[in-house]
């Protein structure tokens, strides 16, 4: 998704089980593999995250 995404949109790469279907492979982008998730990102669980992840996307978009 060469323009970015907004939060709770899946990715275009997510397969149904919910699992990158281009993980490991030379074409993952680096945002991708540099990702390193938190417990502040992640949250309990995936709507927690959903949540988390929309609240900090509002919270830094620009004006």
């Amino acid at each position: 998704m060469p323009k970015g995404k907004p939060a709770g949109v899946p990715c275009v790469q997510l397969l149904p089980d919910l699992r990158c279907a281009i993980f490991g492979r030379p074409e993952r982008p680096a945002f991708c593999v540099s990702l390193r998730p938190t417990n502040d990102m992640c949250g309990a669980d995936r709507f927690d995250a959903l949540a988390r992840l929309s609240a900090m996307e509002n919270a830094t978009c620009p004006d």
